[in-house]
């Protein structure tokens, strides 16, 4: 569509699409901690654009709104994640919780309940309610990152892998994830299909659900501490390299 695309080209294509990328930023902002500044990802979004009208190739059968729009959100996912906006602190706090989950769900073969979680941290139930809360504001893509959102544009639209044993490992990832998803309590299954799916806030979670914004995000906190002590046998990188 733009493959020798000049330098006029490109500004057209940004005048025409802009309202998409604006459209994609706000959407995020919603999803993300205060901390994450809008102006960063409507940058992140014309490059992610300005990249799509390059590649674009309407062989696929995709329009080019379609195609653009995958690649402007995974441009600015790429950014949250370069700028790593969670503090180290969220990243101790999701490894001691999930730790402790592992060790309670081994001993009595049962999800353990947070107040059990609290009494294996050695802390008190509300302090290990702030520790979800910030564990859940740094890993607001979690999921997406453990089912391989790094894989571009091309591969989503066309299904195809150049790599089949990396294409094995993300599928058997996948359906591992799938299954220790299917596992959850019904509540946890619900914040993550409202979320993921359905892409709601957690203050349009809270208000389906008839709780605070503060418990959505609690209980959303638990559900990716949850799934990671039971995919603890998976890595980051044999789901990514």
């Amino acid at each position: 569509m733009y493959a020798a695309m000049g330098r006029d080209k490109g500004e057209v294509v940004v005048e025409q699409h802009m309202d998409l990328v604006r459209r994609l930023a706000h959407h995020l902002m919603g999803r993300l901690p205060s901390s994450v500044q809008l102006d960063d990802l409507i940058q992140a979004g014309v490059v992610g654009l300005l990249e799509a009208a390059r590649h674009f190739d309407d062989s696929h059968g995709a329009s080019f709104e379609t195609y653009a729009g995958i690649r402007v959100r995974g441009a600015m996912l790429d950014e949250v994640r370069r700028q790593d906006w969670s503090p180290r602190s969220a990243h101790r706090a999701s490894r001691e919780i999930s730790e402790a989950v592992r060790r309670v769900e081994g001993r009595t073969g049962r999800e353990a309940s947070a107040a059990e979680i609290a009494r294996e941290l050695g802390v008190e139930l509300e302090a290990y309610h702030g520790m979800l809360r910030k564990v859940a504001e740094g890993r607001v893509f979690s999921l997406e990152d453990m089912f391989g959102a790094d894989q571009s544009a091309d591969d989503m639209l066309s299904g195809e892998s150049d790599d089949p044993a990396r294409e094995c490992v993300r599928r058997n990832f996948s359906d591992a994830a799938a299954e220790a998803i299917a596992n959850l309590p019904e509540r946890e299954q619900l914040v993550l299909s409202l979320y993921y799916d359905q892409e709601l806030n957690l203050k349009e979670i809270g208000e389906v659900l008839g709780v605070s914004e503060s418990r959505v995000c609690q209980i959303h906190g638990q559900v990716l501490v949850r799934l990671r002590a039971r995919l603890t046998d998976w890595t980051f990188d044999e789901v990514t390299a």
